[in-house]
């Protein structure tokens, strides 16, 4: 028979990979002009956003399902406030690259997530330049670049948006593991929606008015009440999904979901939106860039390994010299769910943000969640 935790173990799995993929998708058929045609990504931003941090609010505040953390007003102001203001950041220039460039072709921008995170890491100090870290991103660079010397319809203004909504989201990781982590401070996804949520809204709300209110004339938008909210419930679910299958599986399972999605999404683009055009230099490029990537998460995975090695009683050692060791980023294993919950990160922000992106902010990033590929604006 089979085994009922695994089982269940991939269907989390499966349920992650449908959501970050629908999620995106939603996402360009509503912003874009050819099919929806509401081309306010601030404003769908704003959506998910505002209804998320009403469920968190009445989860937190009227079912009472979670205790709020003991947030004091420094905290908020010196921790939430910034990491808020990035990933606002993020999921407006990840979202608005829709309305420029194929999802095709920002699924495979999106493998410059770790070099961008390698960076911000190295600049903010909680990470060290090291040569065989620093030639994986050489690898990850070149193939970007050859991929988008093969996109038939690369547009400028829609790259720059997509490569800084990364830029954004990787400078949000870093932040949260400075700040939250040296304050000790433990958000889960429904407290960190609760927080973040509300304080990306505000900070969303400034260039709506500035950019979008204007050019919003009531007479040419298309408001249905229920293909927003279901793309704001899918956008919710996406988050908690990520949360769901990272604790059941661990960081380096959902990074290879990640990139099995990213594949399935890019030929599902192919198909749903037929004027997303891939090219053999696209694949290549991608390939190449892919390459770079997964030698990035093996050597990241390779560091965890090592420095845990210490705290590992000999018979467990001895276990693991005899190569019968259990993967608990392949099975599931309850005491492990705390440690393997801290790398959780996707998204997004594919979630959201992506477009994809999470909409809910890590409390902690391990160096498993930062080499992420950018499930995301999952």
């Amino acid at each position: 028979m089979i085994n009922r935790q695994l089982l269940l173990t991939y269907l989390y799995l499966l349920v992650y990979i449908l959501l970050s993929s629908g999620v995106i998708l939603y996402n360009k058929w509503v912003l874009s002009p050819k099919y929806f045609n509401f081309p306010f990504p601030i404003t769908l931003t704003m959506i998910h956003m505002g209804f998320s941090g009403m469920v968190a609010f009445f989860l937190v505040r009227v079912l009472k399902v979670v205790s709020p953390v003991k947030m004091t007003f420094e905290i908020y102001a010196t921790c939430v406030i910034p990491i808020s203001a990035f990933f606002a950041s993020s999921l407006w220039f990840g979202n608005t690259a829709y309305l420029f460039i194929s999802v095709a072709f920002i699924q495979m921008l999106k493998a410059l997530m770790p070099v961008a995170t390698f960076l911000m890491a190295v600049i903010c100090g909680t990470d060290k330049l090291r040569c065989d870290v620093f030639l994986n991103m050489v690898v990850v660079s070149v193939g970007v670049v050859v991929s988008s010397y093969g996109e038939i319809h690369f547009n400028v203004v829609g790259t720059v948006y997509q490569v800084t909504g990364i830029f954004a989201e990787a400078l949000r990781l870093v932040l949260t593991q400075v700040l939250l982590q040296k304050k000790g401070l433990t958000l889960n996804p429904i407290t960190s929606l609760y927080y973040i949520a509300p304080c990306s809204f505000v900070f969303l709300f400034v260039p709506w008015c500035l950019l979008e209110k204007p050019g919003m004339e009531v007479s040419q938008i298309q408001f249905n009440f229920w293909i927003f909210f279901s793309n704001a419930l899918c956008a919710l679910a996406l988050n908690f999904s990520i949360f769901l299958a990272i604790g059941r599986t661990g960081a380096v399972t959902i990074r290879v979901a990640g990139v099995l999605k990213d594949w399935i999404l890019i030929a599902l683009s192919t198909i749903i939106f037929p004027e997303s055009t891939i090219t053999r230099l696209n694949i290549i490029g991608y390939a190449v860039a892919l390459c770079g990537v997964v030698m990035y998460n093996y050597l990241k995975v390779k560091d965890v390994r090592a420095s845990q090695l210490p705290v590992e009683s000999l018979p467990e050692r001895a276990v693991k010299d005899l190569g019968i060791e259990k993967k608990s980023s392949d099975l599931y294993v309850p005491d492990d769910t705390n440690s393997s919950a801290s790398g959780w990160n996707s998204t997004a922000s594919d979630i959201m943000v992506d477009e994809e992106a999470p909409l809910i902010p890590s409390s902690r990033v391990s160096h498993l969640g930062r080499s992420q590929l950018g499930s995301h604006s999952e």
